[in-house]
């Protein structure tokens, strides 16, 4: 992409606040987390659709929460928003021995073993706040091909698409199936995120924390024609400044099945199971539940 057309003055706002974020991820990791959390207040008082987005998503997901857990969560879940805007750009930009010691790494063995097999490897992830910093480690660790959607602000696109190409050695639009298959075919972990709402094409209405949510079906899909082994991976930000715990998952077994259904519904079920040890760190502004089985109504009207 030609970097010229986005020094025009329209983007010299977005160029401002990048150089400013650009300045904060040099800080102290203490520091940073401090000033996420402070970015992630404001946007819980100025986001209000978004607030209201995850406040609903909340109550759907933790029924069983009383009023004050419900608001506590969802600030929270704001404040890990805001170190997450941070925790983008450390991932794009910061030297692999600046973010090193903040990298606690657990199964690696599991993503060996599974390349063995010598038809690719699917890495299983969702959308939590740390999730871009947690492919970053793994490239420390491995070459990996990363599955991404598109930004709409072309800097932002700029920067993204170059930043994961420099980490991930490539990065796939996630409607280019055809890449995909190719970087399994040539034994290639490829990392993808499936669990957001991308309407009634190619998904199945399966339990999400007991709530029927379409639930994409191209991994199940992808796995079956490319014979890749899956492996579940996760990121989780540590309390008390310790870093980030990444974990790969043994390769699931039997997967995929005949039954669509029952690999959506295992898929959900991985995903919950992650976000239940760490539930504010889970993207729920993003409205997971939009679209609905025929004749119900909206959850977001």
């Amino acid at each position: 992409m030609n970097l010229l057309p986005l020094l025009t003055p329209r983007y010299w706002p977005l160029w401002f606040g990048i150089g400013i974020l650009w300045g904060i991820i040099h800080l102290p990791y203490r520091w940073q987390l401090a000033i996420g959390r402070k970015i992630g207040s404001i946007a819980y008082k100025l986001a209000t659709r978004r607030r209201k987005i995850a406040a609903i998503n909340l109550q759907l997901c933790f029924p069983d929460l009383t009023e004050k857990q419900h608001n506590d969560l969802l600030y929270q879940h704001f404040e890990s928003l805001g170190i997450g805007l941070l925790e983008m750009f450390n991932a794009w930009w910061l030297k692999d021995a600046v973010l090193k010691p903040l990298e606690h790494i657990e199964g690696l063995e599991h993503l060996t073993t599974a390349l063995q097999h010598g038809k690719g490897v699917i890495l299983l992830s969702a959308h939590f706040t740390a999730f871009e910093l947690g492919s970053r480690f793994l490239t420390m660790h491995t070459i990996i091909h990363g599955v991404y959607r598109q930004h709409e602000n072309p800097l932002i696109e700029y920067f993204m698409k170059k930043s994961r190409e420099g980490q991930a050695e490539k990065a796939i639009p996630r409607d280019n199936i055809r890449e995909m298959l190719r970087s399994l075919k040539n034994n290639k972990p490829v990392w993808i995120a499936t669990d957001q709402n991308f309407g009634h094409k190619n998904s199945l209405f399966a339990d999400f924390f007991g709530i029927p949510a379409a639930t994409n079906i191209a991994i199940s899909r992808l796995a079956r024609v490319s014979k890749a082994k899956i492996i579940p991976f996760f990121t989780q930000r540590l309390e008390n400044n310790q870093g980030y715990k990444v974990t790969l998952q043994p390769a699931l077994e039997n997967f995929p099945s005949d039954d669509e259904m029952q690999n959506a519904l295992l898929i959900n079920r991985l995903i919950e199971t992650q976000i239940r040890q760490a539930p504010e760190q889970y993207l729920w502004v993003h409205r997971r539940f939009k679209d609905r089985p025929n004749g119900e109504k909206s959850f977001y009207d």
